[in-house]
């Protein structure tokens, strides 16, 4: 029998391990105190630590090695190496309690929460040079890495020690003869922090640093400070995202509350819940994912009165039993409404300690959940589904690439045992789903979607295209078909809840969609109520010529901007009835809301959607509605800014674009290259005056008839690229593969020269807050 790594060491309180054991040297160990002297001494797992530790010498050693081999062989152990480890796994992010310094120096912590059934892994703390001293006995939360060494199973890296939450700061450094201070960026603060002597993590005058307070006050009023980051130049790439979110007023600090319940929280159990431990469901995100919020697994229905079809699990991760209604959780959460992503950072709706630890479904590791068994027919129809509230445990996390891989026919290590019984069914679940899919027609539009790749500098390395793989749409396809789930229970069961609704376009912009297509040589039907089919015929005609992306495009550019309502008004773009948001409550708040009302709905327990949730449920809708487009701006406002800076050293090179918006004061082009948008000012166009018709979005040069229009291919040379505000100004050599026209050489009708560096300023700001209004 294995026993649990935890209950000896309080079994053993008073006295020490080794003086316990050595009572009685004149025979083996069990194989029970084998593994209580694994867990209680982590750092000490080698076999001859063990051998050591009871005294076993000479031939004795031999039985000691069959034992352990035993142990292996059982799964209570894993060697590794020369050690033996527990074979279960510690999530990415962990509570750990330091332990007492290593003889040799090292810091070695343990798990707080180890959910093994053996030893306690051993693991190394490896500090920054800005992290605090910690000592014996903190507890902190760190992200670990799993590696392979002789004395430790992982590696962990401070996230912050628990209880503690300093209040921070992004501002300028300014270095003085004793110290510094920091000079805070934020238009609402005026507050300098004063930084001590040694404090200043090595910072240079003029740096753009974070710091966090460190302190009481000094005799005048400022905070003490530490810089715990350098960021250095104020207009440099690492900058970029931390600027954004300070004037885009996304909360990036959790306050003392919102940690001390995060801290506070405890694993769930498994209760009354469904036990689904035993079912495959696996994870699959991109490469570089921190937190795992949805799950799945997929089998061919037995059913004979089902033949050709198919069940499918989804699993999503139980946030509403960590964050209850009223809670300072809960309060924070909906203040930020959802998670933002950047290319160097995300500002998460939730503190690390649920969203990356608790509420993460990491492989190999207990999780609770709230889960959808739905029944599909041979078509790919939903014909029904059936809510649980249950504990689950990932076979698996994998990327979207090595699903792919296998789904080819070249599996990896990982993915080469679950090919069969696992990804293989998945995919096959996915087939069946096309033809449900084809006879709804969403909307299929196919624009290249953009990413920008950073280097360990924090530089923009590259801008790749994302890579399309069937992996997405299989994930994709089935948590449209869980999020369609839970509006029609919650529908069914008269609860209220949040509808994700997209209404058709304005009759404005379909009409303006309709008059590029007639001037293309398109169709696009009228005189009937507008369905995703009509627009997908359009697509399809200008699929493979030269109007497919200037279609596409436009097409986009005519939907309305989805968001929440109580009310259902339907989803045009993916031609559905209902749809509400189910699968990411981790990053989303309209999620955590559906969640509490399903466990309302079928009684799961008191956590469900409070009295106060329901009442103000319209406040609410609104409210996420506006924190998605905020963080929607600041995400683009900072891309733009690393693509300015990307680009700021080929000024003078010439680029390819499209026409994608026309001004008064001139045309966006969207560079093919990198997906940058740049502005060409009108003024800079040849010597003529350019009149602007708004109704058909053009400009038109009156002496030479040059006509600059949406969709027109372009070839423009970079004039200026401003990394502080995103903004580019291009130069305009070629349209549709000719060169200007040259119009005649007389004043009055536009300037000899580029205008003053102070004007080119002036309107590269108008063209941002016109670029802002058009997204």
């Amino acid at each position: 029998m294995s026993i649990p790594g935890r209950i000896w060491p309080r079994f053993l309180h008073d006295v020490t391990p080794r003086a316990c054991y050595r009572r009685n040297m004149s025979k083996l160990p069990t194989k029970d105190q084998i593994l209580a002297w694994i867990s209680e001494n982590p750092t000490q797992t080698a076999k001859r630590d063990i051998a050591r530790a009871f005294g076993i010498k000479g031939a004795a050693r031999i039985d000691l090695k069959r034992m352990l081999k035993e142990l292996e062989a059982e799964g209570q152990l894993e060697k590794r190496r020369k050690t033996y480890r527990d074979p279960d796994k510690l999530p990415p992010v962990s509570v750990l309690q330091v332990l007492a310094p290593h003889p040799d120096g090292d810091l070695f912590a343990r798990p707080l929460e180890w959910q093994g059934d053996g030893p306690e892994p051993a693991i190394l703390l490896v500090p920054r040079a800005s992290d605090p001293a910690l000592g014996e006995g903190d507890r902190i939360l760190a992200r670990l890495t799993e590696v392979k060494a002789d004395d430790h199973s992982y590696e962990a890296r401070l996230i912050r020690r628990i209880g503690t939450n300093p209040r921070k700061l992004l501002g300028i450094y300014r270095k003085g003869s004793e110290g510094g201070r920091v000079l805070p960026i934020d238009k609402g603060s005026d507050k300098e922090w004063r930084v001590a002597a040694g404090a200043d993590h090595g910072a240079r005058d003029g740096e753009l640093v974070e710091a966090e307070q460190a302190g009481p006050k000094d005799r005048l009023g400022l905070p003490g400070a530490r810089i715990v980051t350098r960021l250095g130049d104020p207009s440099a790439p690492r900058a970029v995202s931390l600027i954004a979110i300070h004037q885009h007023g996304i909360p990036d600090e959790f306050p003392d509350a919102v940690i001390a319940e995060a801290d506070a929280a405890k694993p769930v159990g498994l209760g009354k819940r469904e036990d689904l431990r035993d079912l495959p469901l696996i994870t699959i995100d991109p490469a570089d994912a921190r937190d795992h919020d949805d799950a799945c697994f997929a089998r061919a229905d037995d059913n004979p009165k089902n033949p050709g079809g198919h069940i499918v699990w989804v699993a999503i991760a139980d946030v509403a039993a960590y964050v209850t209604p009223g809670s300072a959780l809960d309060r924070e959460a909906r203040k930020r409404g959802n998670s933002t992503y950047f290319p160097d950072r995300v500002v998460p709706m939730l503190p690390d300690r649920l969203s990356g630890d608790l509420c993460s479904l990491h492989e190999g590791v207990p999780r609770v959940c709230i889960a959808v068994e739905m029944t599909l027919d041979a078509q790919g129809n939903k014909i029904r589904h059936r809510f649980t509230r249950a504990m689950m445990k990932s076979a698996a996390s994998l990327n979207y690439v090595e699903v792919q891989q296998a789904q080819d026919g070249a599996p990896n290590e990982k993915c080469t045992p679950l090919l069969d019984d696992i990804i293989k069914p998945l995919f096959a679940a996915y087939e069946v789903t096309k033809h449900a899919r084809a006879k709804r027609q969403p909307l299929d539009l196919d624009l290249p979607e953009r990413k920008i790749v950073l280097g360990e500098d924090g530089k923009v390395a590259s801008v790749a295209l994302r890579d399309r793989l069937d992996a997405h749409r299989v994930i994709e396809e089935f948590m449209i078909l869980a999020n369609v789930a839970a509006a029609e229970e919650l529908f069914a069961r008269k609860r209220p809840l949040l509808y994700r609704v997209h209404e058709e376009p304005a009759p404005e912009r379909l009409e303006a969609l309709r008059e590029v297509a007639q001037a293309s040589g398109l169709t696009l039907a009228k005189g009937q109520v507008l369905q995703t089919r009509h627009l997908n015929n359009l697509l399809a005609q200008a699929e493979n010529t030269d109007f497919d992306e200037l279609i596409n495009m436009l097409t986009l550019r005519s939907m309305q901007q989805a968001y929440y309502n109580p009310e259902n008004f339907g989803h045009f773009g993916l031609a559905l009835r209902a749809y509400a948001h189910f699968t990411s409550p981790i990053r989303r708040y309209a999620d955590l809301i559906v969640h509490r009302a399903l466990i309302t709905g079928h009684g799961w327990g008191k956590d469900g959607l409070s009295p106060e949730d329901t009442e103000r449920l319209e406040d609410t809708a609104k409210h996420i509605s506006e924190t998605e487009r905020r963080s929607m701006m600041a995400e683009r406002d900072t891309n733009d800014r690393y693509l300015a800076a990307f680009l700021a050293d080929r000024v003078g090179n010439e680029f390819s674009g499209r026409i994608t918006g026309i001004q008064r004061f001139g045309a966006f082009v969207q560079l093919d290259e990198t997906g940058a948008d740049g502005l060409v000012p009108v003024r800079s166009i040849g010597r003529e005056y350019f009149r602007f018709d708004e109704a058909a979005q053009t400009l038109m040069g009156e002496d030479t008839g040059l006509e600059l229009g949406i969709g027109q291919r372009v070839t423009v040379r970079l004039a200026e690229a401003v990394p502080v505000t995103g903004g580019l100004l291009l130069d305009l050599l070629e349209v549709g593969g000719k060169a200007l026209p040259q119009g005649p050489k007389h004043g009055g009708s536009g300037p000899s020269r580029r205008k003053p560096a102070k004007s080119r300023r002036k309107s590269e700001k108008t063209a941002r807050k016109v670029q802002r209004k058009r997204r």
